[in-house]
């Protein structure tokens, strides 16, 4: 499912134009093979559809390009939109005592007034940064106890969801292009322009949207979702690269990857480990969004012929068979919408979470009755084996349809609790454990 946080900046965003479209490379032959496949399976004139094999589609997506085409059994199904600006101190503090934890954990605001906020990266020196979805900026969180400053520290930038901190340098990833920031704890009151370090990606904002991971190397994982729901895409999307921030040179981890906003390096192995987010409108129970391990590099996980490892694409599976790719670790459930992970590396919490993955879901739009909008915890081998997942933190989904809060990240705080991004409340949480 689009990991889609309301549609009312889309209007602004898709007045976006390709500045590198001579980059992306479409297989013609493939498409042209593919037409008469298309035409033949256009749906009822009374269901919205998408061409979403023509490069205007890409460069200049319609405003609801993510609702995908729709089916009799899902028609009208749209995301819904939250609070535009978060919510208050209050509320979040009202709506965190319906938050179901195991015994002897307790959650706590953390700060408000962090609008639209997604992925989170702790500086050197104890700051907290935060990236954020739809409103351009990039925050700083300072200060102790319930004394927190957030600040805009970084603004009119066009959706810098994903960051990384390494060595003294902020690292913000803009749809288009990774920037750095040297030095940024040190420039809080007046951050200076950033330098780019990596722009050869494509600007499609259609799940352009980027996470940014950081390995034992100092280089970063980068995803590079798909701008459609289900298509042939561009083939410098529906991928993982590993890009050197310092050279700008990078390589290609893995294929095969519809939308990915979440990935984490395992501890043990240093393997990469990424949640990704399925296709909508296949129905209400599939196909599941999944958990990957790169277990070598350039695998192929399936997009688009074959969904959770076991489910062809009644439109593109073109002959191909689900055998062919890498099957997920683990199938997370359907149209949960994972997106920011971390293995707990922590000291804090009991023994039986130590390695294991938390999970932020942001929760489902195509599904007639929402699932996520909670944290879950996996228990995984190194290799990817024995697989076990319970949910850790739930509560933010009341009733059928209605959101009090979508996680969106995860981060370890230096005394071993944990930070959960919620960008429908705008704010930051925080899970301790006390016997």
């Amino acid at each position: 499912m689009p990991d889609t946080h309301a549609p009312r900046m889309w209007e602004e965003m898709m007045m976006t134009r390709s500045k590198r479209f001579a980059r992306t490379i479409v297989a013609g032959s493939v498409l042209l093979a593919g037409a008469a496949l298309f035409a033949a399976a256009a749906p009822a004139a009374d269901l919205k559809h998408y061409e979403s094999q023509k490069k205007d589609f890409w460069t200049n997506p319609p405003p609801d390009w993510f609702l995908g085409d729709e089916t009799e059994g899902q028609k009208g199904l749209a995301p819904v939109q939250g609070p535009a600006t978060g919510l208050s101190a209050e509320e979040i503090t009202a709506n965190l005592e319906k938050i179901k934890l195991p015994q002897g954990f307790h959650i706590s605001l953390y700060a408000a007034g962090v609008n639209s906020a997604r992925q989170m990266a702790w500086g050197d020196r104890g700051t907290l940064f935060v990236g954020a979805f739809s409103v351009g900026n990039v925050y700083a969180i300072t200060g102790q106890g319930e004394k927190k400053d957030v600040k805009v520290v970084i603004k009119g930038l066009k959706m810098p969801t994903g960051i990384a901190f390494h060595d003294g340098t902020l690292y913000v990833a803009d749809i288009d292009r990774i920037l750095a920031y040297e030095h940024a704890e040190d420039m809080l009151d007046k951050m200076p322009d950033g330098k780019v370090v990596y722009d050869d990606m494509p600007s499609y904002p259609a799940h352009g949207w980027k996470y940014l991971t950081v390995d034992k190397d100092g280089w970063l994982y980068v995803p590079f979702g798909v701008p459609c729901n289900i298509c042939l895409p561009p083939t410098n999307t529906g991928q993982v690269r590993r890009v050197d921030p310092k050279t700008g040179m990078a390589e290609l981890v893995a294929i095969g990857v519809r939308n990915s906003v979440g990935g984490a390096v395992d501890p043990r192995t240093g393997d990469y480990w990424f949640s990704e987010n399925a296709r909508d409108w296949l129905g209400d129970d599939k196909p599941s969004d999944k958990l990957n391990h790169v277990s070598r590099m350039g695998v192929h996980f399936g997009y688009p012929y074959c969904h959770q490892g076991d489910i062809p694409d009644p439109k593109y599976a073109m002959g191909h068979d689900c055998s062919e790719f890498t099957p997920p670790v683990l199938k997370l459930g359907y149209h949960v919408a994972p997106l920011g992970m971390k293995f707990y590396t922590g000291d804090q919490f009991p023994a039986q979470y130590k390695n294991g993955i938390f999970i932020a879901e942001h929760g489902s739009w195509n599904r007639h009755k929402f699932q996520g909008a909670r944290i879950v915890h996996v228990a995984v081998d190194p290799d990817g084996k024995n697989a076990k997942e319970e949910v850790f933190a739930s509560g933010w989904l009341q009733g059928d349809r209605e959101y009090t809060g979508r996680p969106a990240d995860i981060l370890l705080a230096p005394d071993g609790s944990m930070l959960v991004a919620d960008d429908w409340a705008g704010a930051v949480y925080q899970i301790s454990y006390r016997q």
